[in-house]
């Protein structure tokens, strides 16, 4: 007996995969997820659940404010959190100020409001470090349990009369009208390949074509020592400045790098972005460093662990407590920070090459599917 033909399979049930799949099946189609895993493990769960869209510039944070839309509708439809609780960019120099207020002057909304250093500890619930002098609120900014989010998706997409989640199910082949699996073929009008780093395992030509590779992060979940604030937004550093697009066009950049070159070199040779998030337990994600290779090795490095644990307790003004530390992985290109191309009729493959998967993923899924109808 032939299977029926559904209207999209969707290739991979991360948060790129499971946002097609939601935009899909609330525009009417019929979706059919497959993962080979029995969950969501990867760089979906690991990160800061952190929706980044004003740091952001041009093209990707058009798509961001896309994306925005997008999760707030899928919270409420599917009935996971989405904090509109911002992001607030700690400046503990003059020099980080500078790159905040130029951010700030260059665009024409509320997006960025800077903040005196009183302001900054409001926004922080009283904490911060003893030589901070200011922040800016990045209001445009989403929270999200990265923990829950993925799987609660996947469960609505399952549970909806046109959908359905395959795990444990590995994709062996793709082709136009049907996707190879070890379960035996599912066919499609419209697949949508969303594997993220594991694109050079599914299509190694086309990963080496664009240069894929696998960016590792070292991160830890811990608890505040000594007491316990509750902290909405995420909070962002220097080391933050140095890799979004949106502060590295800013007139005091160079200047900035130089800075932190000269005062925490370690934090650069380890490709540091200090930053925090507070989960809704209470306990706070911490991290994370950066480093580049076609795989990722398994072992962590207690001495990056504790640099970066140290650096997010001295932003805060604060000593955390370890209690979990884990490896986060994403696919990586330096040539483009997106990959969307139509390798063959009737076949997609879509991700994010730049770290930021969480925040694109909707914006992506509602312009993918734009061009689909």
């Amino acid at each position: 007996m032939t299977e029926e033909q559904r209207d999209l399979v969707v290739v991979g049930a991360g948060v790129v995969g499971m946002a097609h799949a939601v935009t899909a099946l609330r525009r009417g189609m019929s979706v059919t997820v497959l993962d080979r895993d029995a969950e969501a493990v990867g760089a979906s769960v690991r990160n800061f659940g952190h929706i980044c869209i004003t740091a952001q510039s041009g093209e990707l944070r058009e798509l961001g404010l896309r994306s925005r839309e997008g999760w707030l509708e899928a919270s409420e439809a599917v009935g996971f959190w989405a904090g509109e609780v911002g992001a607030v960019a700690v400046a503990r120099t003059p020099t980080e100020l500078a790159v905040l207020e130029e951010l700030a002057a260059s665009r024409d909304d509320a997006s960025v409001t800077v903040l005196s250093a009183a302001e900054t500890r409001r926004r922080l619930d009283g904490c911060g470090a003893d030589d901070l002098v200011g922040g800016a609120f990045l209001a445009a900014d989403l929270r999200v349990d990265p923990r829950v989010t993925v799987a609660a998706l996947a469960s609505w997409v399952d549970d909806q009369p046109d959908g359905e989640v395959r795990w444990r199910t590995a994709v062996t082949g793709v082709e136009p009208g049907v996707v190879h699996t070890t379960r035996g073929p599912v066919r499609a009008r419209q697949v949508l390949v969303c594997v993220g780093h594991d694109v050079d395992q599914l299509l190694p030509a086309l990963a080496e074509e664009h240069q894929i590779t696998r960016c590792s992060l070292e991160m830890a979940r811990g608890l505040w020592s000594g007491g316990q604030p509750t902290i909405g937004p995420a909070v962002l550093s220097a080391t933050s400045m140095l890799r979004y697009d949106a502060f590295t066009a800013q007139p005091s950049s160079a200047a900035l790098r130089a800075e932190v070159e000269s005062a925490t070199p370690e934090l650069l040779a380890v490709g540091a972005n200090v930053m925090t998030t507070q989960l809704p337990d209470g306990s706070f994600v911490l991290g994370d460093s950066h480093a580049y290779g076609p795989t990722v090795r398994p072992f962590l490095s207690e001495a990056t662990s504790v640099l970066l644990v140290g650096a997010a307790g001295r932003l805060l003004g604060a000593r955390f407590d370890v209690i979990e530390r884990w490896q986060g992985v994403y696919a990586y290109s330096p040539v483009a920070p997106l990959l969307d191309l139509e390798t063959a009729p009737g076949v997609r493959v879509v991700g994010v090459t730049s770290g930021i998967g969480m925040t694109l993923s909707f914006g992506l899924a509602r312009r993918t599917l734009d061009s689909l109808a």
